[in-house]
This record gives structure tokens, sequence and C-alpha cells, in this order.
């Protein structure tokens, strides 16, 4: 592998890092689509097996291009190491379950994505106990330690609401009570945040989303020091096998290449359309970090380089209406109008996406919990992309009319 100098800056690292040319010294990264690999004998067979020769076995258990994506984002979040998984929700459950044992206790924000929380509805059937604290309420994390507390989860910005977990206060509790603190850098990538920096003992990422940044394949990864990384959690990932695949890797190699201009851009107009959405008289509250009208904007503005690229923001209801199935219409109607916005539930791409989350990502999520966490029927979240700003808002002034 070509060794880059540590005091190149991001956008530099973000392009070249983990660069490990073949014999025929190409200039892009290629893509080893193997399952397995050859030994040039029994002997360095049973050594690659026994672990005393480096190298490669078989690709569930590590790949070159994978290597290479895995070196890459560790590079950019400030890591010592890293493991790809297969998804970001792989990634969730490899962090939990190798951290845990039936009879450990995690606490974890109420303010997760939907398929987050029914992941952790699924652990506690397993012996795990969960309690969940809200984001923004750093006494409450303290409160909820027990000595049997192993791991605090969270996610900052939250989804859908753009929440702002106060990361070095909430690390301090957990580093004071010998308990490792987890943060999904989801919504930000290392381009706009490095939860490590603040005091976080992993990150944790969904790879479909920024690091790709086109909407073309699924990834995760979860990044921390050498010791947790490679003698607990890649054992994990190995031998459960949600792993990466090559191709994949080198997709997210070549996402991570236009990662800092991909959100510099794209949070700009998400700022330009924050301040649009708060102008129209049928948005009754307009959530994003980087508007100073933001409960958190301080916050969010400590720990991130802007306010990211997510906008959520809650339609009234016709006529002053302000029952659920009101504002559930209000909401549709902006969706269903939108010509030019993509109407998923996906985002981080370049393309701009819109969608409800209450009949979406939190919509298996039962009633009580989606209050709980303040996803309501009005609420629509957007991803910005980056295409022409005028042209987004007149995509969503149409159903607003």
């Amino acid at each position: 592998m070509d060794e880059l100098n540590p005091e190149y800056g991001f956008e530099t690292r973000a392009i070249r890092e983990g660069i490990a040319r073949t014999a025929y010294n190409e200039h892009n990264e290629p893509v080893f689509l193997t399952s397995s690999f050859v030994f040039d004998n029994a002997a360095q067979a049973a050594a690659r097996f026994a672990g005393d020769e480096d190298g490669f076995i078989y690709s569930r258990a590590g790949n070159p291009t994978v290597t290479a994506f895995q070196n890459r984002l560790a590079a950019l979040e400030g890591a010592q190491a890293c493991v790809a998984t297969a998804s970001g929700m792989s990634a969730i459950m490899a962090t939990v379950m190798s951290l845990t044992r039936a009879g450990d206790h995690v606490v974890a924000a109420f303010e997760l994505f939907g398929a987050t929380t029914q992941m952790l509805g699924i652990l506690a059937r397993f012996g795990i106990e969960i309690t969940y604290v809200r984001l923004a309420d750093t006494e409450a994390w303290r409160a909820a330690v027990r000595p049997n507390t192993r791991l605090f989860y969270l996610e900052t910005p939250s989804n859908p609401l753009t929440e702002v977990g106060d990361v070095r206060a909430i690390a301090a509790i957990a580093r004071a009570h010998g308990v490792r603190l987890a943060v999904d850098n989801c919504f930000c990538s290392p381009a706009l945040q490095r939860p490590l920096d603040l005091g976080a003992d992993i990150v944790v990422h969904s790879a479909t989303k920024y690091l790709d940044g086109q909407g073309r394949v699924l990834g995760g990864a979860v990044l921390g020091d050498r010791e947790y990384i490679e003698n607990t959690l890649a054992p994990f990932v190995r031998t459960t096998g949600p792993s990466l695949s090559p191709f994949n890797a080198w997709v997210l190699l070549k996402g991570l290449e236009t990662l800092s201009m991909r959100m510099e851009r794209q949070s700009a107009n998400a700022l330009g359309l924050a301040r649009w959405l708060e102008a129209q008289p049928g948005v009754e509250r307009v959530l994003y970090p980087g508007l100073p009208s933001h409960p958190q904007h301080a916050l969010a503005m400590s720990q991130q380089k802007t306010g990211g690229a997510i906008i959520t923001f809650e339609m009234r209801g016709r006529g002053g209406d302000t029952s659920d199935a009101a504002r559930r219409e209000a909401a549709w109607r902006v969706i269903d109008q939108c010509r030019l916005l993509s109407i998923t539930a996906n985002l981080g791409d370049m393309k701009t996406t819109i969608t409800h989350p209450a009949s979406t990502t939190h919509g298996r999520v039962g009633a009580e919990a989606r209050k709980a966490a303040g996803v309501g029927e009005g609420l629509i979240r957007v991803a910005v992309g980056a295409e022409n700003l005028d042209d987004i808002c007149a995509d969503l002034a149409r159903g607003m009319a």
C-alpha cells in the first residue's frame, strides 16, 4: 500500500488513501471479485488459517478491495481501524451484539431510525436490556446507567427530527462509568462531523447513504480503536457473515472521492431550502440544525461543519384542522405533487428525496413509540440533493398551493 502523508487534507485522503497497486501498476483501484484466495502450498494455507501469516483466505474474512475501503474511511474518521459490513443495519447489529450478552444493559436514544429501534427490540428477546432516554437530555443518560450497562447508542443529528446530542457531554458520562459510546454518523459523514474527536468510542455508518452518494449499493461500517475493531468486532463479523461485497466496496471507494464536494453543495442547498420553507404559510415548523431557529443550533455548529443536508418540516392541516388525518393529507399532498423530487425513503443521494416518516421509515414502529420520538403525521423529511435550488423549491411549492 502506498504510504500517504498523514498531514494531507481531508479531500486528498478521500481520493488517495488506501491505494494498494498490484504488479500491473494500475492507476484506478482494482476490484477483487473473488470468493477465495490461492495458497502457494499446504504449509502456507495452514499458516494463514492459524493466523501465523498475514494474507487473504476467503472474502467473508477479508478482501483487498474491502480493505482499501476500510482504510480510507478510517483515515477520514480519524479511527485506528474499521470493519465494513453488508449494510448499515448489519453494522449496528454487529456493534451491539459484539459488546453485549444476555443480562447486559444498553442505553439508547428515543430518537433513532425506526429499523434501529425494531432491531433493539429483537435483541431484547435474547436477554439484552434496553433503556431509552431523550437524546438531548444529558442528565437522563447519567441517570440511566446501571452496573450492567455496557453501551450508549445514539445518532446525531437524529432521523428524522434532526435533534442533536451533545457528544462531548454524553461521552464524558460514558467514560466515567466504563461504558462505550457508539455514534451513528450517517447524517453528517466524516466530511461534516467526526464523533471520535468529540469523545465517542465507536462510529457506525450506513455507507449506503452519503458515503456512496449515488444510491447505488448497500454497505455499512464500524470504526474505533484497534483493540475493539480487530479483536472483538472483526471476529464477530467474520463468523456471523454480514460482510461487504468487493464490488460494493469499490463503488463506495469511488463515492468517498467526491464526499467533501457533495456535502458542501448539498448542505448549501439545504440551508437555502430551509430558509425558503420557513417563509411558507402552510409549514408549521422547520427543523434544520443550520437554522438559528433550531433549538440546538449552537450545539450543532460546535460539532458539525455545516447543518447537513437533511431537513424535516411539519405541514399544517388545511383550514386550521389540527387532526392527524388533516396533517397527513397536507403532507401527502406535498409529496404526491412532486415531479422532480424522488419519493423514496433512502437519503444521501445527489438526487433530492422526500418521504413521509410516519408511514415509511417509522411505519412499523408502534404509535406510542412514534409519538415518543416526535414523528407526527404532518412530518416530511427531505434529503436535499445537488440540483438547482430554485427547481427544488418550485417542486415543493406545487403541493403547498
